[in-house]
Formats: C-alpha cells, structure tokens, sequence
C-alpha cells in the first residue's frame, strides 16, 4: 500500500520530493510506535531529531508550492 501511495504522489510532485517525504513520514511513524509502543528510550536530541524531519517535509511541500 505504501509503495502504491508514493507511486501515486509522484503523479502531480517529483519523485524526489515524494520520496523525501515518503521516507520522513516512515521515520517519523516508527519512531513514534517504538517510543509510544514499545517504550524504547528517547532523548531530547532524539526528539529533535525527530522535529527536523518534521520541518524538513513540510520544506519539502511547501517549497514544491512556489517552484
């Protein structure tokens, strides 16, 4: 299903954006189930690693918008 939806999005943004965005959202889920899930320990720097992936897609995004 993942694969379809990045094939999908690549349709109507380019594929290195998509995939940049694709790749960040899955990072972002699973880091986010294996702190919530699981328990796996976390630091702030963790955490802030974790903001820049966040900042970097909506970049992305925002950034395909006005090219």
């Amino acid at each position: 299903v993942s694969g379809l939806l990045l094939y999908l999005a690549q349709k109507d943004i380019n594929i290195g954006t998509a995939y940049a965005v694709w790749t960040g959202i899955g990072a972002l889920g699973t880091f986010l189930i294996g702190a919530l899930l699981f328990k796996d320990p976390t630091t702030f720097l963790s955490w802030l690693g974790l903001l820049f992936i966040i900042t970097g897609v909506a970049f992305l995004k925002i950034s395909h918008y006005h090219s």
